[in-house]
């Protein structure tokens, strides 16, 4: 299939990745968001990522205006999907709101398009089940930060097509992406893996086995990691680490993957990680050099 528009759903840290990505590849690019405001940050931040590429001559400032100039915003979902040939859906981890994006996109969206979901966790397949096009459902599953990370993890829902698999794939290795295939079954293979990883230290530290910075110092010097788990956490947001673990529990009914107490009060409190200045770490100073939060300090 020949794509030429691509449409986003979303304007926050995945979606203007993706839209960010696709407009540097020279695709025309729709990003959607409810607010205006959504989409001032949303391309800021494009605007912020493409000087970055400059400053590393990764890129010119002549492609990064074709980029910019790549990118048209709407707050019409239907106005701007009617004419696309994929749109990624890259809202909140939350599967009502994206079954509901998904049951307008099938009714606004040309017959042939491919509807594609950035989820971590959700499962394909229910979110396929939402529409009258099940085939042409799949996942896209970029890495955050998208612009640096080469992995796309294509999730095949149970009624994904041949066809539209292998356009996916191909497509990612025109971003610059490697794409690996999976199987739709709870947290793919990345959270699979990751997600119970991060739950495990959060138990280390709610036991009192040891501190914040000993268990990351522990994974980074000991597991060649480049990050810690709990400063991986609080990137990633702590209420993204409970929903995925939620998602795990639930779909292997597993008593393995039942969140840790901590991580459920954490994100009660509101203390989400990077996004809200505080969670493992104290991000008050900026999320470069961040000191252990007061409350977990030895």
């Amino acid at each position: 299939m020949n794509m030429q528009t691509i449409s986003v759903i979303g304007s926050g840290t995945m979606g203007n990745g993706i839209a960010h990505i696709f407009a540097l590849s020279g695709y025309l690019v729709h990003l959607v968001d409810i607010s205006e405001e959504s989409l001032k940050k949303g391309m800021e931040t494009i605007h912020k990522n493409l000087d970055r590429q400059i400053a590393k001559n990764l890129i010119t400032d002549e492609l990064k205006q074709k980029t910019i100039n790549n990118i048209k915003t709407f707050t019409d979902l239907g106005v701007a999907v009617h004419d696309s040939d994929l749109i990624i859906e890259a809202a909140i981890e939350n599967q009502g709101i994206k079954l509901q994006i998904f049951r307008d996109l099938d009714l606004y969206c040309k017959p042939e398009a491919i509807l594609a979901s950035n989820t971590s966790s959700i499962s394909i397949t229910t979110i396929a089940s939402a529409t009258k096009r099940p085939d042409k459902v799949i996942g896209m599953h970029f890495m955050n930060p998208v612009p640096v990370m080469k992995l796309v993890e294509v999730i095949r829902g149970y009624s994904t097509s041949d066809e539209v698999t292998k356009s996916i794939m191909e497509l990612s290795l025109k971003l610059n992406k490697i794409p690996v295939e999976v199987n739709d079954y709870p947290g793919f293979v990345a959270n699979r893996i990751l997600m119970p990883m991060i739950n495990e230290a959060i138990y280390t530290l709610y036991e009192g086995v040891a501190g914040v910075h000993e268990i990351d110092t522990v994974m980074k010097l000991g597991m060649a990691h480049s990050m810690g788990p709990l400063q991986l956490a609080d990137f990633i947001g702590l209420d993204v680490c409970l929903a995925i673990m939620n998602v795990l529990y639930q779909g292997f009914g597993n008593p393995k993957y039942s969140p840790c107490p901590l991580l459920v009060k954490m994100v009660t409190a509101g203390q989400l990680g990077v996004k809200t200045g505080n969670g493992f770490y104290d991000y008050s100073k900026g999320s470069k050099d961040p000191e252990v939060s007061g409350k977990f300090k030895r």
